[in-house]
């Protein structure tokens, strides 16, 4: 009941985060990633996107709680959140989140800012969410390519595990972490970073910098939870240039199983094992 009350006062309050100027409103430290850090206005439309999807995520729980006041507010704060639409400010994170949320168009996000360049501007923390942005413009074969470019460079570069941060500048004229020094090259690790990751700062092992996981389960392999616990399941893949993809997805009631495959024919075949408990839709 406490915390109740304090998501009826607290959403209000994040309902006006941007106001009809556009100007930021909610306080504290202005983030979502070191690549942005010194961007405020890819900061400002960022954390709007960014608060509109937990807001959404929020009233979708608290239906599901059976809480119908409490997500009525929560979609009536997320609502006002599309009354100012921010510019990315050439930032492939902010336009993610504008995409993802519903402020800014999926399509003219891409077009304009997801895409152009390819994997140049990429940060490994927000690496999911720029992917995810860019398929849900449509542009799949695209996300692809960039995913393949920017994380597949860090394994170009002798990574065994994804990096805690990494602009694909870097590796322009650098050795890699499994080489001995090079004379006249870069160390990639400890000639590069930024703010309190200056030289040899950075973790070679980072869990944030996972994002092509989600993406290739969700997008790739196709699979996508559309109701609560995992009960039900759509399996959508989109393979582009594979000739086939396989993979496993827990859930609470077993292993989901699927294989898809290019015949000869061009068409996908798929294999597909639902533990008992799970429906395909």
């Amino acid at each position: 009941a406490e915390q109740k009350a304090y998501l009826m006062e607290l959403l209000p309050r994040l309902a006006s985060s941007a106001g009809d100027d556009g100007e930021e409103q909610l306080p504290g430290t202005k983030f979502i990633d070191w690549p942005n850090k010194a961007n405020e206005k890819a900061t400002h439309a960022a954390r709007q996107g960014l608060l509109r999807l937990g807001l959404l995520r929020g009233a979708e729980l608290m239906r599901i709680l059976g809480e119908q006041k409490v997500a009525m507010v929560c979609a009536e704060a997320a609502g006002k959140l599309l009354q100012v639409i921010p510019a990315p400010d050439g930032s492939k994170q902010a336009a993610g989140f504008l995409a993802l949320s519903g402020v800014a168009d999926p399509a003219e996000m891409a077009e304009k800012v997801l895409l152009p360049g390819g994997a140049k501007g990429y940060s490994t923390f927000l690496g999911y969410y720029t992917l995810a942005a860019t398929a849900k413009a449509g542009r799949h074969d695209e996300a692809l390519d960039i995913l393949r470019t920017y994380w597949g460079r860090m394994l170009d570069m002798g990574a065994t595990t994804f990096w805690e941060d990494f602009n694909m500048d870097w590796a322009e004229n650098a050795y890699g972490i499994d080489s001995l020094p090079v004379e006249g090259k870069d160390d990639i690790h400890g000639d590069f970073g930024g703010y309190c990751y200056v030289k040899l700062r950075h973790s070679l092992c980072h869990a944030w910098s996972s994002g092509p996981v989600p993406y290739l389960t969700e997008e790739v392999l196709g699979v996508k939870f559309v109701a609560p616990g995992g009960k039900m399941v759509s399996v959508e893949p989109h393979l582009s240039d594979l000739t086939f993809a396989e993979g496993e997805v827990p859930t609470a009631f077993g292993v989901i199983r699927v294989r898809h495959e290019v015949g000869e024919d061009g068409k996908i075949k798929t294999d597909l094992t639902l533990p008992e408990g799970v429906t395909l839709v």
